[in-house]
């Protein structure tokens, strides 16, 4: 047996209005047709669906049973074309995120906060635990949104500058370092540097300062949260390096100093790597209209 939406249509039809002709025209359909569809239909089910000479026309017991099954699934199709329809038009989808700044969830979930408001249709997530495999996710469409620092030319992929940032020394403001203006790689090789849990290669002390001038700390004292990072750094229990924005947003800075590193500083960039076709989505592109809005108060703060 072959049953088409149409055919649920039909049936439903026919039962809500109580005749051929009115449901005809309801299906915008002609009245002899209505009937070769319900013939083909009784055919291969090899039931009769009405009772003959009723009137109104009423549903046998089979007929009850196809009209429970097209009040069931024909709102369900509904309820997906319209989902598929609201896909199409950019209203809703998907945004999972994958981070490769550690530092960034603080900035990211304001972020999110606004756009949750604005576009309550999109499934948000943030996925940490693809953040070191962030790139191949995103090309295997296991994410949509990666943040990222490191460019890569990659096929069908856009980086899309977010803004910019200076990673700067973090320490004890009676720390002996803090008397220098400018933080060198040399400073940190009798130190414990306090870092994120994360390989050294996405860190920026390490990728830009101390790996190119082959300096090793003392010790290194890995600590998940930022807060907790400060913490220590103001306790004098070690120092750390953190992009400027971070620093900034705290309100016991009284117990350390930032320097910046070498004499012209540094300057890193974040990225939104997306799917090209992605891209231009209007709920893709209001995100990060919405990253760069935060980033500006973060670093006006």
């Amino acid at each position: 047996m072959h049953i088409e939406f149409r055919h649920l249509r039909t049936i439903k039809a026919i039962h809500d209005t109580g005749g051929l002709a009115r449901a005809a025209d309801s299906l915008n359909i002609t009245q002899s047709a209505l009937s070769h569809q319900i013939k083909g239909i009784e055919d291969q089910a090899g039931v009769e669906l009405f009772v003959r000479r009723s009137k109104p026309l009423k549903l046998s017991a089979a007929g009850m049973k196809m009209l429970a099954a097209a009040e069931e699934i024909l709102p369900r199709v509904a309820s997906l074309e319209a989902e598929f329809s609201d896909i199409v038009a950019g209203s809703a989808g998907r945004l999972h995120i994958a981070i490769e700044c550690h530092a960034c969830f603080e900035w990211l979930f304001p972020v999110l906060e606004q756009f949750r408001k604005t576009w309550p249709d999109v499934d948000v997530d943030i996925r940490p635990g693809l953040a070191f495999d962030a790139l191949p996710a995103l090309h295997k469409e296991e994410v949509d949104l990666v943040v990222s620092s490191d460019p890569e030319d990659l096929p069908e992929t856009d980086f899309t500058p977010l803004f910019d940032y200076e990673p700067v020394f973090v320490a004890a403001a009676q720390h002996p370092l803090a008397r220098k203006q400018v933080i060198e790689a040399e400073d940190f090789r009798d130190q414990t540097l306090i870092t994120y849990p994360v390989e050294r290669a996405r860190l920026d002390v390490f990728s830009q300062l101390l790996i190119p001038a082959k300096v090793e700390p003392a010790a290194i004292r890995q600590v998940e949260l930022t807060a907790v990072i400060l913490l220590l750094v103001a306790s004098n229990r070690g120092v750390a390096v953190l992009p400027d924005w971070v620093v900034r947003q705290v309100h016991y800075n009284s117990d350390y100093v930032t320097r910046p590193l070498t004499k012209g500083g540094m300057t890193r960039r974040l990225y939104a790597a997306t799917r090209a076709n992605d891209t231009t989505l209007p709920y893709m592109a209001h995100l990060i209209r919405l990253a760069r809005q935060e980033a500006v108060k973060l670093q006006r703060a």
